[in-house]
């Protein structure tokens, strides 16, 4: 078992989970972040500190797309291992649904 990001981290990227982390397996896209499934420990500390339910395991169900996305974006994306402010207008985003489809583009 490893955590994935889901598109609840779309353009909220609130990075508390970032402190926490004690393997810094967390890599910054330009609206959201990923974990590296192979560095991630599984230590589940980082679930209960995203104020917007962005982090599961990738047991759950629906967690198979966002698990090959967070694979291959880890690859690509800078390691990030300090929190950093949220974006100015993240609170707009926090409810809205079919992020990925809408915003994700914008990461590449």
């Amino acid at each position: 078992m490893t955590y994935i990001v889901n598109e609840n981290c779309i353009k909220c990227k609130l990075m508390d989970c970032v402190e926490v982390c004690p393997v810094d397996c967390f890599y910054e896209g330009k609206n959201m972040l990923v974990i590296k499934p192979d560095e991630c420990i599984d230590c589940g500390v980082c679930e209960p500190e995203c104020p917007v339910d962005a982090i599961k395991a990738d047991t759950e169900p629906g967690s198979e797309s966002w698990l090959d996305i967070n694979k291959q974006y880890s690859e690509i994306w800078p390691n990030i291992t300090e929190k950093k402010d949220p974006p100015s207008d993240h609170k707009k985003y926090k409810d809205e649904k079919n992020k990925f489809e809408k915003y994700f583009k914008e990461n590449l």
